[in-house]
């Protein structure tokens, strides 16, 4: 077949990304079109996403791709983070832009919705895990405070909907996006409307609800003029960006010993399950059920990922040490190993601040030594984060039944060698880590996928294998790994 371009919209939580994928039929290659930079704008009190400056980006890096690649586009699709949304009103009318994730219209929300209906019959309906951020809080946040936005609502669609009604002038909700809200039904597949309605909301604004590569239609008339792109489709991948990223994953199939950690500003752990895993003790350990390409689900935790250190850097940066990231790796170097431990879940990293005084002061409140240099808060952050991932694999592992003996990182985080490596050491596990695009790889395979050129999953995860090759790590210097465990399962008990 012809060399094929297919272009990925791949939108993160600190920036965004429109790359091509140049797909010849046995291997895909990545070209980078325009980056940019994406995160919360504060107006009156309140995080917003910027949607009309990330509009003006997606439509100017499809026009520099028209530039480049010519007719050879095929296909674009989009994909984001879960949980944030749009309302449209009348008319298709936005209803304001959509509110960030981190945005505290839902501190204490959780305790507020569980006067109404209890945790065990949410989880029960949906299979998510609990934040409090989730779609489902957000829409009984704007409930509580008497929002009219609710009531003018006609539609509501998830962040990658809102740019693929953009782009097509199709309103959907893409099935993998769906299950990040907490009102979607895990065993039916449909929306939990009994629970939107327990809770006094609109069930009218959930539209129809498509799959993982869909073809959605093609480039609305003033797109493809502004943007120079003829007869392009708008393809719907997994477009949740980490169940793009579990497509890329270059597991062998043939094998059911594997689970993922999708590495990033969040990290994203789990397996790949064929059916909802709703017992009770999936609900005490917080896991979720997420829907993934070809009617998967993902059964994963939410962990905190590189945020702390992505926010010690910013905060470092504005006091005028501007670390990059290999400064930051070598800073850990030199401190002590294992000293201090950190939870990346603890509430008191859940808001951008002053990372590293929240980091010392955890320390400090735990009675830990308090990591007082630079290179000492980013090893607790880095040997905590590492030590999270075993626990969450113990659990994985309680309620797959099944023993992991490869860990697949993909993601940007699988370019930090140290944090790799203190993953295979802290889990006793080989590690294989990458791709690093592997959203957008993921995101170019379902498209693939929507063309006819990939037959499916395995025949996308074969493509991935022959194009990237995996950086191996093994469990090398274990002394002290266990022992630490014991002492961060600890903090964690204590945390909640």
């Amino acid at each position: 077949m012809s060399d094929k371009c297919l272009l990925a919209v791949d939108l993160g939580a600190s920036s965004g990304r429109v790359l091509a994928g140049h797909f010849d039929g046995e291997r895909v290659r990545l070209e980078e079109v325009r980056r940019f930079g994406n995160g919360p704008v504060e107006v009156v009190g309140t995080l917003h996403w910027d949607l009309l400056s990330q509009w003006s980006e997606v439509t100017a890096g499809l026009a520099e791709a028209r530039q480049r690649f010519g007719d050879r586009v095929a296909s674009v699709g989009v994909d984001t983070w879960g949980v944030d949304f749009a309302l449209l009103g009348r008319n298709d009318s936005l209803l304001g832009n959509p509110v960030h994730y981190r945005d505290g219209r839902t501190d204490g929300i959780l305790d507020y919705a569980f006067e109404t209906v209890s945790r065990a019959d949410i989880f029960a309906a949906t299979g998510l895990q609990f934040m409090p951020f989730n779609t489902l809080f957000q829409l009984v946040a704007m409930r509580r405070v008497g929002s009219p936005l609710l009531d003018a609502a006609e539609s509501l669609l998830m962040m990658p909907d809102v740019f693929h009604w953009l782009l097509s002038g199709v309103k959907s909700n893409e099935y993998t996006n769906a299950t990040t809200t907490q009102f979607f039904d895990a065993r039916r597949r449909t929306w939990a409307t009994e629970l939107l309605e327990r809770f006094d909301l609109p069930t009218h604004i959930c539209g129809q609800v498509v799959e993982p590569g869909t073809t959605l239609g093609t480039l609305r008339s003033p797109v493809a003029e502004l943007t120079g792109l003829q007869d392009v489709a708008v393809v719907a991948p997994g477009s949740h960006d980490t169940a793009s990223a579990v497509l890329a994953v270059p597991a062998d199939m043939a094998s059911d010993d594997w689970c993922y950690i999708s590495s990033g500003t969040w990290s994203l752990m789990g397996a790949e399950v064929a059916e909802p895993v709703l017992t009770d003790r999936c609900r005490e350990l917080n896991f979720t059920n997420e829907g993934g390409v070809a009617g998967t689900i993902r059964l994963l935790k939410n962990i905190g990922g590189l945020w702390l250190l992505q926010e010690c850097r910013r905060r470092w940066a504005a006091e005028g040490r501007d670390y990059d990231w290999d400064d930051m790796l070598r800073l850990a170097a030199a401190a002590p190993p294992l000293a201090s431990l950190v939870d990346p879940d603890d509430p008191a990293f859940l808001s951008p601040g002053d990372m590293p005084s929240a980091i010392r002061e955890y320390c400090r409140n735990t009675g830990q030594p308090t990591p007082e240099t630079d290179g000492a808060v980013v090893r607790a952050a880095l040997e905590g984060l590492a030590l999270k991932y075993r626990l969450v694999l113990d659990w994985l592992e309680q309620l797959t039944g099944r023993r992991v003996e490869t860990i697949h990182i993909v993601g940007g985080g699988c370019q930090n060698v140290p944090l790799c490596q203190a993953t295979a050491d802290a889990c006793d596990r080989r590690v294989l880590a990458g791709p690093t695009e592997a959203t957008a790889i993921g995101n170019i395979m379902a498209q693939a996928m929507a063309q006819g050129d990939v037959s499916g999953v395995q025949q996308a995860r074969e493509v991935v294998r022959r194009s990237f090759e995996p950086v191996e790590y093994t469990p090398s210097d274990r002394s002290g790994w266990d022992d630490a465990f014991g002492r961060f399962a600890k903090l964690c008990e204590a945390g909640g």
